[in-house]
């Protein structure tokens, strides 16, 4: 499979996973202009998936039907979503010709946002970023938590696939939280690198994030310590110390 991010506004992605005998998964296209002028280089479009609601990441849908009106649309089941397309949830799979993928429900950026996984590739939308995470806007810290937990389950080889380039943003903050972290700084510099040659930071690979995350290692001392620090007491479970972290982001400025 050969796996490509066509950038979009100002910091998305859009997915395109392409099967070695030519057509290719596209994941939340929120724009149509990089696909189609992918397509007129040779992209074949065999369908597309989408994560959760927002217009960042369903935005190109009808536009990219108008090109290739049999495009069949996946969707999490979610009436902001007005498009024809079938909608699957937690514990479906999508079948296609070449491709399959097991369909993840992980609430908390929105409350019907689910990820897609597939030949060892993780389309998490909005809900992980590499050194980062989604913001809570309809779900609740617990919520949250545990979709991330469930992704930091996954086989550790597993390519995080998420919608927007915020490593080089996200390093900053997960450096100030957890400053002597070698595998972090390491990652930092190597986002640092790719960024400076137009080179996009993602995906990354999922053992890399539980070692430099915060938001995937809520249990570890290190991040415990640097919450009970901000909050002037012990946090009481870990998921406070992830509310506390999440907030603790929300506000961060450099």
């Amino acid at each position: 499979m050969r796996l490509t991010a066509l950038p979009a506004f100002q910091d998305n992605y859009i997915w395109v996973l392409q099967a070695p005998d030519g057509p290719a998964v596209l994941v939340d296209p929120g724009q149509a202009a990089p696909v189609l002028e992918a397509a007129d280089q040779g992209l074949q479009p065999a369908a597309i998936l989408l994560t959760h609601h927002h217009d960042d990441h369903i935005g190109g849908v009808a536009e990219l039907r108008r090109r290739w009106p049999q495009l069949p649309v996946f969707a999490p089941e979610d009436e902001r979503i007005a498009l024809d397309c079938e909608r699957v949830t937690e514990g479906d799979r999508v079948q296609l010709p070449g491709f399959a993928f097991n369909v993840l429900a992980v609430p908390g950026h929105t409350r019907s946002h689910i990820a897609y996984l597939g030949h060892d590739h993780l389309f998490c939308g909005d809900t992980l970023f590499s050194l980062g995470c989604g913001r809570m806007f309809e779900g609740t810290p617990a919520q949250m938590l545990a979709s991330l937990r469930r992704l930091a389950s996954l086989p550790p080889q597993t390519q995080v696939c998420c919608g927007h380039e915020y490593t080089l943003a996200n390093a900053v903050f997960a450096r100030h939280v957890d400053p002597t972290n070698a595998a972090l700084q390491r990652r930092q510099k190597e986002a640092q690198d790719m960024r400076s040659r137009s080179r996009p930071t993602v995906p990354a690979v999922l053992a890399s994030e539980l070692q430099c995350n915060p938001f995937l290692r809520t249990g570890d001392a290190h991040i415990v310590e640097a919450v009970a620090a901000r909050l002037g007491r012990a946090p009481t479970d870990e998921v406070e110390v992830f509310a506390e972290l999440r907030r603790w982001k929300d506000g961060f400025r450099t």
